[in-house]
């Protein structure tokens, strides 16, 4: 065998690592989050008062724990060891929710280690992206198709969640999770590289270097694409809190169609998401932005007009390409932005949605039960524009 093919071929290994490892980190993620509520309720035996509280103590813990490990990583952790180490903190909080019922174990010790695990996908997205920029990959292209595994991974993770927990127990489904982590840890140790960093690469220029270091929230291009992810997603976030309740309540339709219109925008995103990263540099990020937010326009729009399943079902091309867009490109956006600090860029652009879920449940709960299930939708298109004002602000960024 010629080294060149040796090369490419452990290049081939690599590349499946990288894919493997974020479907199975993503699986975990799918696994744990949708049956938490109930988790909480049936089993702790937590009050709708005390649910909402660890939901926000959790997200919150999350937000902290992430973006400090990424300060750590961007100036000397070895990425690969981090994502070895959240992995390891991943088993520690699937452990403790499959054998406790105590919910103030659960609050102290399980937030706490969700909080570390929390940062290993942003921590894969910035492994991912050095290693595609030190083997002269196209950034954008390895960026899609590695997303696309997460989004692949909540397409299989609800159900197989539900699954889980209804026939065998939370128990279950919690070491089941817990597999997981042991499984991608396993294969990062394996097969992932460990990347040096050399951000001087990145740079054109000492004016470049000036604007990069400035502090995070003095750079206005990081800012406001900060706020218009938070907008973005809190207009999604809103819509898949009260959308089942809103088609079954208000429209009066079937029971089962909520999860059709899931599936099917889940189902359209993977190939939207696939198909914005070749189309990167013929159009720009930038360019892509302004379509997917149009789409998410059109899409709320399609929400406040129409009330037939047929219409529902077309809308949701919209609505997959708005989510299958932002929810790649996004964080290359903010990488670009950011090319010294991988580690918090991909956790802001992470952050900014475990930010919108904590907005989007506070606000869905108050304007439903105050102003009925219709007004979440003219609040979600007013978000959405909002955040196109904000995009038009944001500069393209440097690859």
């Amino acid at each position: 065998m010629s080294t060149i093919s040796f090369i490419r071929r452990g290049r081939g290994v690599i590349f499946t690592a990288f894919l493997f490892t974020t479907f199975i980190i993503g699986i975990t993620g799918a696994l744990q989050s949708p049956t938490l509520s109930q988790f909480l309720s049936f089993e702790v035996h937590a009050e709708a008062t005390f649910v909402g509280i660890f939901y926000s103590v959790n997200a919150a813990a999350c937000i902290i724990g992430s973006y400090l490990l990424a300060k750590y990583s961007d100036k000397k952790g070895d990425r690969r060891k981090i994502v070895i180490l959240c992995c390891l903190m991943g088993i520690a909080n699937s452990i403790v929710f499959a054998f406790s019922r105590q919910y103030f174990v659960l609050i102290t010790f399980g937030v706490f280690f969700a909080a570390l695990s929390s940062a290993a996908m942003p921590q894969m997205f910035a492994l991912a992206r050095e290693y595609a920029v030190k083997t002269g990959r196209n950034v954008v292209t390895f960026n899609s198709l590695i997303r696309a595994q997460m989004s692949l991974a909540w397409v299989i993770g609800p159900p197989l969640s539900f699954a889980l927990a209804i026939n065998y127990g939370f128990t279950t489904m919690y070491l089941t999770a817990m597999t997981m982590f042991i499984v991608a840890m396993l294969s990062v140790a394996i097969f992932l590289p460990s990347v040096e960093k050399n951000p001087t690469k990145a740079l054109n220029n000492s004016a470049d270097t000036a604007v990069i270091n400035q502090p995070i929230f003095k750079n206005k291009n990081v800012v406001c694409l900060l706020l218009a992810t938070i907008f973005m997603w809190t207009a999604n976030m809103m819509y898949l809190i009260d959308m089942p309740l809103y088609v079954y309540s208000v429209l009066h339709l079937s029971s089962s169609l909520p999860g059709e219109l899931m599936g099917l925008a889940a189902g359209i995103e993977i190939p939207a998401m696939l198909i914005a990263g070749y189309l990167v540099p013929y159009l720009g990020k930038r360019n892509l932005f302004f379509i997917a937010v149009v789409c998410g326009i059109l899409f709320y729009i399609g929400m406040i007009i129409f009330t037939d399943e047929l219409a529902l079902f077309v809308i949701q091309i919209f609505n997959a390409l708005f989510i299958g867009i932002v929810a790649n490109i996004g964080i290359i956006y903010f990488q670009d932005l950011l090319p010294t600090r991988m580690g918090v860029a991909s956790t802001l652009f992470n952050n900014g949605i475990i930010c919108s879920i904590i907005l989007a449940g506070m606000l869905q709960g108050v304007l439903s039960e105050n102003f009925g299930h219709e007004i979440i939708y003219w609040i979600a298109l007013v978000m959405v524009t909002i955040s196109l004002l904000f995009c038009a602000l944001v500069k393209e960024g440097k690859n």
